[in-house]
């Protein structure tokens, strides 16, 4: 059989690498038994050799807590065993982040998350926000990411990184892929009389960040995740 299907580029790139990209949508990871890792509910999509996957339970009792009150912790499962896992999600870009150390950390959107090293340090975020972070349903949690491993975004598009050090910077919260952990965005609301009925800008609700760091923005914006639909 002949098929453009079949050439070398389309083939699986084989190596003992713990991350590689087998294209720029396509992430092909090395999972054995002493070095298993944490992925997000949906992002796996083939796997070779003998893997288990895994609802990935609580680290503590608080995490427990907002994984309860958030459903944030509902998207998380453990990886396991010995053989090649590949992730992707909607033919989105994906980027590495090389974490440093105990002192560097990440904050994540959820649903730009595709799979991190498992002895990483996570746990749930709130951001500040008023009554109008919840109306927005969106953007209200995310994960917070510290230690010395690996982690894997996916971004739809190509991203834009934003200084936000130099002037007061503003995101939707569902274009907003991962940020500096020491920000803490806060929630900007534009809620009018107008809103209410329906002549609203359909733009209320933003991320608000401003101090040393950065935010990566996506060219599109996520679907509102919800733990009922998963």
């Amino acid at each position: 059989m002949r098929s453009e299907l079949f050439a070398q580029r389309h083939a699986e790139q084989q190596n003992q690498e713990r991350w590689t990209l087998q294209s720029k949508k396509m992430l092909r990871t090395l999972v054995t038994p002493d070095a298993p890792m944490i992925a997000t509910k949906g992002a796996m999509v083939a796997y070779q050799g003998n893997v288990n996957f895994s609802h990935q339970g609580s680290q503590s009792v608080g995490q427990f807590l907002k994984k309860a009150a958030t459903g944030e912790g509902a998207m998380m499962m453990k990886v396991e065993g010995h053989g090649e896992v590949f992730f992707a999600r909607e033919a989105s870009n994906i980027f590495m982040m090389q974490m440093e150390g105990p002192n560097d950390a990440l904050s994540i959107n959820t649903a730009n998350l595709l799979a991190f090293d498992a002895h990483l340090d996570w746990d749930i975020a709130r951001i500040k926000g008023g009554v109008g972070a919840l109306a927005s349903g969106s953007g209200l949690f995310n994960l917070r990411l510290s230690g010395q491993g690996t982690a894997a975004i996916s971004c739809k598009g190509d991203p834009m990184v934003l200084d936000c050090s130099q002037q007061p910077t503003f995101v939707d919260p569902q274009a907003a892929v991962c940020w500096s952990a020491n920000l803490s965005p806060g929630i900007k609301t534009d809620v009018t009389v107008g809103t209410f009925f329906g002549r609203g800008s359909g733009e209320s609700f933003q991320l608000a960040f401003h101090g040393p760091g950065f935010v990566v923005v996506q060219p599109a914006e996520n679907q509102v995740y919800s733990p009922s639909s998963n």
